[in-house]
């Protein structure tokens, strides 16, 4: 059996096959098109032809895609929704969407906050006014409305309040309504929380569209027998089912990809790992062979959420960020962080056109050798010297950024646009390029395990902190064998408690992650 990755970038769309030992039989990059779906077509139907498999032989088929980022950053194809908030009186000096830009907020068609919620400690704030949750879901659903997004004050804590709502809703605007609960994709904190939900209502169109298309593209070609799965933001993978259910949970999968694949090929479960793009170079770290996550509130489009997402930072530098200078003044040199992107084959000296990319400047210094290297001879060496002054300390920088403490880190450079860079970069100890390097991002995605993760506050003094650890990896054990995991293969990947000093007792928040090979 095989198992297909693709990864659709800014650039180009990558497309591997490995086999059942993962040894990768075929990769291939394909440029990304207007309509990601020709790209899709194009990598698929490309890598297939270099493999030369049976493709009733495909068993899996993964899929990474920025379709929910671009979605959100660009306003576009996000549908129309309904919010309630379940926390009057306690919460209505803040309404929702409170600090949204107003060509976001159009998504909204209404909203409400009604009495109910929680107190930090799991007591009852106020009844769930249930008549004033029923009107509300009537008068959404006289508008039309197919999406409602449900938050509750401390529903993190105690989520009966969001549950009864939902089966409300339900009642009211029928069992095709799609519904959002915040304690099911968000952490401690209210707006935060409500923020990220209301993202994932309103991107339910955009999953339907692309997890059909995908399975349509498959079917052309062939692809029949093959299991479907979507890339996850964590460096796992979920079903269609779930996808469609959690498409914020695909935000920012490309970084975790390459960050799963770059771990994979360089044999590293703790390093700093470099993707550089055609646009972008994204900086990410393995820990214990998987992303390490952001522990601070993450901005999506200028929407601030809370949700789970992966340590990274990004630069504008690719191999198409285009270098400009003032004439025979070398030290005006700029690179980026405008890119040439997925034209870099038309527009790059090397190949011909008449902008000067990073690329060029690494074929002018010898770094690399592609296209027709003559080409990049009209640069002035001084310049081409200092443009990749430039680009190493954009890189170096980042480097430090990500490291939490100053002794020298192991390095794996990935992507397509690293064979821009040096392999001596300052605040590395090693810089490791691993075969198939051009691809990480589609081999991160078709080696990816299932997880499960389960969190919950625990009060120390009621259960004994060893038995509320092992009570919480049992069940984040059982989430992941319940998402698909072999479950002999799965293993707890991520453990964490914090003490809360503002809570009551000895609480602290547990959060335990499990993952495993698919079945």
């Amino acid at each position: 059996m095989y198992k297909l990755g693709i990864d659709v970038g800014g650039t180009n769309t990558d497309a591997v096959l490995v086999d059942e030992s993962r040894r990768v039989i075929a990769d291939v990059k394909y440029p990304t098109s207007d309509d990601i779906y020709d790209g899709i077509l194009g990598a698929l139907r490309t890598v297939l032809e270099h493999s030369g498999i049976d493709r009733a032989q495909i068993g899996q088929a993964m899929l990474g895609t920025t379709q929910c980022t671009n979605a959100i950053v660009e306003r576009k194809h996000l549908a129309q929704i309904g919010i309630l908030r379940i926390g009057a009186p306690a919460s209505i000096s803040i309404p929702p969407m409170v600090d949204w830009s107003e060509d976001i907020q159009k998504i909204a068609v209404g909203s409400r906050v009604i009495g109910g919620g929680y107190e930090y400690d799991g007591k009852e704030l106020a009844i769930l006014d249930e008549e004033a949750a029923v009107a509300f879901f009537r008068e959404m659903k006289g508008q039309g409305v197919q999406s409602i997004a449900i938050s509750s004050v401390f529903s993190t804590v105690r989520n009966d309040h969001e549950l009864r709502a939902a089966e409300l809703c339900r009642k009211v605007m029928g069992e095709a309504v799609h519904i959002s609960i915040s304690s099911e994709i968000g952490s401690m904190g209210l707006i935060e929380r409500e923020n990220a939900t209301i993202l994932n209502a309103a991107l339910w169109q955009v999953a339907e569209r692309f997890t059909e298309g995908f399975a349509k593209s498959l079917a052309e070609e062939g692809i029949t027998n093959a299991a479907i799965y979507l890339s996850q933001n964590d460096g796992t993978l979920m079903t269609m089912e779930y996808a469609r259910r959690y498409p914020i949970l695909t935000v920012a999968c490309g970084p975790t990809n390459s960050i799963r694949g770059a771990s994979y090929l360089s044999k590293q479960q703790n390093a700093i790992v470099i993707d550089v793009g055609g646009t972008t170079t994204d900086f990410g770290v393995i820990q214990n062979g998987f992303p390490r996550e952001s522990s601070v509130a993450v901005t999506i489009g200028g929407v601030r959420t809370n949700f789970r997402m992966p340590d990274v930072i990004s630069i504008g530098l690719g191999g198409g960020s285009i270098v400009r200078w003032e004439e025979g003044k070398p030290h005006t040199v700029t690179v980026g962080p405008d890119s040439v992107g997925y034209a870099i084959t038309e527009k790059a000296l090397v190949f011909g056109g008449d902008t000067v990319t990073a690329t060029d400047i690494a074929v002018r210094l010898g770094i690399t050798e592609l296209g027709e290297k003559e080409h990049a001879g009209q640069i002035p060496l001084e310049v081409a010297q200092k443009a990749m002054q430039v680009m190493q300390s954009m890189v170096e920088d980042s480097i430090d950024a990500m490291k939490v403490s100053n002794a020298d880190s192991e390095v794996v450079l990935v992507g397509g646009g690293s064979i821009i860079l040096p392999g001596d970069l300052e605040g590395a100890a090693n810089v490791r390029k691993p075969r198939h390097f051009g691809c990480a991002n589609a081999i991160g995605s078709a080696i990816s395990k299932i997880s499960g993760v389960y969190e919950k506050l625990i009060d120390y003094d009621e259960t004994p902190r060893e038995q509320a650890l092992g009570q919480a990896k049992a069940r984040a054990s059982e989430l992941a064998a319940e998402a698909g995991a072999i479950p002999g293969t799965i293993e707890i990947i991520e453990v964490e408690d914090v003490p809360l000093a503002y809570y009551p007792g000895n609480t602290n928040r547990v959060k335990v992650k499990a993952a495993g090979d698919l079945r």
